[in-house]
């Protein structure tokens, strides 16, 4: 096999601990906010609409919800607190793509991708939108989002409108690995993640949503009935938005894979700094890697240096030990320094992991059931900071039980391969891992896995 840029320009391993000797394992996002104390639910209580989940997709149904029909009664049940998991600790990219890039929608509803690319610009405006309507400190920037190529081959995968060669990305944003580049042309917008989850969390209880925290929920029965081992929310309809935990349906117990993606910050980067590298348009920025990695600038300079290991570990749990993998902190330390060698003895202050809800047709999945009083999205496969806002708008159609330009769409009405039960799955994942990076290592040829799998319309991606 070849090698790859980072193994061509490799950082020097006293760089990479030198650099991650300080830093704290913790999301710098959730350490950047207060959290508000909400009460945990004790007792039994009737809503019109109770929500499974305080993350980003149960948040946007309570606002969007209360906004369709303000007299509506709605209760949201979290296990822990309001924006804790993914939620709080992503990458904070808010991408148009409902369908996890064009490629991946074209290839599976071909007839839909006119309508699904407005409907995607559409979200993002509708979030800036809300964003301005509520006052909502999210640090809302439309910058856009460069693709960048960083092997020859590519080079040849960029076409169409934005394309840039390696002097005109240079100019932009300075780094060896650069080859070439291609501009979304402004529609991707950066957010500070948990400030968007707490102030959706803020929006929704001044629109009258009660919140409860700390309140796991062990089991849903009809009417919907959700209970907790303290009390129970009876309820018109109901909507779970659960992401990577297990399902409350059986129907989706193997529909979603909880893989782990790991992140650094930086300290704030220094004027000096930051004149080295350029970025003075504050792009979101990813490589084109099977395997690849996704950065951008914070409000206060410091720069956010995640994925490309994405993780999966056989039993498909979620345990808080899978955050802390030095090896993957280590080798994004060395990834980091090899796209911006100038920034060599910048320090990382923090650094943490969070698990991803993937489904095996990397977008958003969605459905209703117990009789249409109960609606569920899942699988966002990474592009839930855009997206749940446009699923939380279809579970709402579906409650609803309104056509609508929404669920008329067949990326709606369809749904993903399940996943093979364990240990099946762990050495399948583990397979298309190996695949994939073989394929990094190999001018991006895929194998008959690979291949394999993109006929079926399978894969794993983070």
């Amino acid at each position: 096999m070849g090698t790859t840029v980072y193994e061509r320009q490799p950082t020097d391993r006293d760089v990479i601990v030198a650099s991650l000797a300080e830093s704290s394992l913790k999301p710098f996002w959730l350490d950047d906010v207060t959290h508000v104390e909400r009460p945990a639910l004790a007792g039994d209580i009737e809503a019109d609409l109770v929500i499974v989940g305080g993350g980003y997709t149960g948040l946007w149904t309570a606002v969007q919800a209360k906004e369709r029909d303000p007299e509506r009664s709605v209760v949201i049940v979290e296990a822990r607190s309001v924006g804790w998991a993914a939620s709080g600790r992503n990458g904070g990219f808010c991408e148009p793509s409902l369908t996890h890039g064009y490629e991946n929608g074209a290839s599976r509803w071909p007839d839909e991708m006119e309508l699904l690319e407005r409907l995607g610009t559409q979200n993002i405006d509708e979030i800036e939108q809300t964003v301005k309507r509520y006052n909502m400190d999210v640090n809302f920037e439309r910058n856009g989002y460069l693709t960048v190529a960083v092997e020859p081959h590519q080079v040849a995968e960029l076409e169409g409108e934005g394309v840039m060669d390696a002097d005109a990305i240079q100019a932009k944003v300075k780094s060896p690995t650069y080859l070439a580049a291609q501009s979304d042309g402004g529609d991707t917008a950066l957010v500070h993640p948990a400030k968007l989850a707490y102030e959706l969390a803020r929006v929704a209880t001044e629109l009258g949503v009660v919140i409860y925290e700390k309140s796991l929920v062990v089991g849903i029965g009809d009417g919907p009935v959700v209970r907790t081992a303290a009390g129970k929310v009876t309820a018109k309809k109901a909507v779970l938005a659960t992401n990577a935990f297990p399902s409350l349906l059986r129907r989706n117990a193997l529909m979603t894979v909880p893989v782990y993606d790991y992140s650094l910050v930086t300290e704030p980067l220094s004027p000096k700094q930051m004149k080295s590298i350029g970025w003075k348009g504050r792009e979101g920025i990813a490589d084109m890697g099977n395997q690849f990695h996704y950065y951008r600038l914070t409000p206060d300079n410091r720069i956010l240096f995640g994925g490309y290991d994405a993780i999966y570990h056989a039993g498909g749990k979620i345990r808080k030990r899978y955050e802390d993998r030095a090896e993957s902190y280590e080798k994004l330390a060395g990834h980091f320094f090899t796209t911006f060698p100038q920034l060599v003895g910048l320090k990382f202050t923090h650094r943490w992991g969070g698990v991803i809800d993937s489904c095996s047709r990397f977008c958003a999945f969605f459905g209703i059931a117990r009789g249409g009083d109960v609606a569920y999205a899942a699988g966002f496969t990474g592009l839930g900071v855009g997206a749940s806002r446009f699923a939380a708008a279809v579970m709402l159609d579906l409650l609803a039980g309104e056509e609508t330009e929404r669920t008329r769409l067949q990326m709606v009405k369809d749904r993903p391969l399940p996943f093979p039960p364990e240990p099946i799955a762990a050495i399948g994942v583990n397979m298309v891992r190996w695949s994939m990076n073989r394929a990094d290592h190999n001018g991006g040829k895929r194998n008959l896995l690979l291949k394999a799998l993109d006929k079926l319309g399978m894969g794993f991606d983070s």
